[in-house]
């Protein structure tokens, strides 16, 4: 073998090592755990102006600050991508939440109520028509004030880019009782590590 077979080989070798580690540290397919399709079921909808001072049909949602810390979690409107296996929500293009998913901030989500299920997960600034589509349906749909008030997101908002689609896909669950912790680091995206 010459020294440039040697140095291919050893250079494909190389590339398929690194792309077996790659696919390893990748988050495992997306799913919402059964646990967590149940709390989605227990936290209810927002179909009555007393049910708009609960906090029915709310997520939870804190980012990972610059310095490797917890934000605060704040409450959000969501629903479900079409494929079931995400959660969609929706925010102002400059609110701390888009800027740090931008930079790609993992999440972690409360469901219901900030000590309710959590897991931790990826999430991506969209401008996907059909998930734009599927938030402004499903909030219509689920929230009373959307469809009386025309408060909440528009089509004309993301289209102008005042507000963004955000979808949001689980890697884990977190262990039951697992609270935010504003100013601590944010469990790791991959358990054991």
């Amino acid at each position: 073998m010459t020294g440039k077979a040697t140095a291919r080989n050893l250079f494909r070798i190389f590339l398929l090592t690194a792309l077996a580690l790659l696919v390893a540290h990748l988050p495992a397919s997306a799913e919402i755990s059964q646990r967590d399709q149940k709390a989605i079921a227990d936290a209810g909808t927002c179909e009555s102006p007393q049910s708009a001072l609960q906090s029915c049909g709310l997520i939870y949602i804190a980012t990972e600050r610059k310095n490797q810390t917890q934000s605060t979690a704040a409450p959000v409107w969501f629903t479900t991508g079409a494929d079931n296996n995400s959660f969609l929500i929706q925010t102002g293009k400059n609110t701390w939440k888009a800027k740090r998913i931008r930079r790609g901030s993992p999440v972690l989500v409360w469901i219901g109520k900030t000590n309710g299920p959590a897991f931790i997960g990826t999430a991506e600034i969209t401008t996907d028509p059909a998930i734009q589509n599927k938030i402004l349906t499903d909030f219509r749909q689920k929230y009373w004030r959307n469809r009386v008030l025309g408060t909440g997101p528009s089509r004309a908002t993301f289209q102008s880019g005042e507000r963004v689609a955000i979808k949001i896909v689980p890697v884990r669950d977190l262990p039951p009782g697992f609270t935010s912790g504003p100013g601590t680091p944010p469990p790791s995206l991959h358990s054991g590590s």
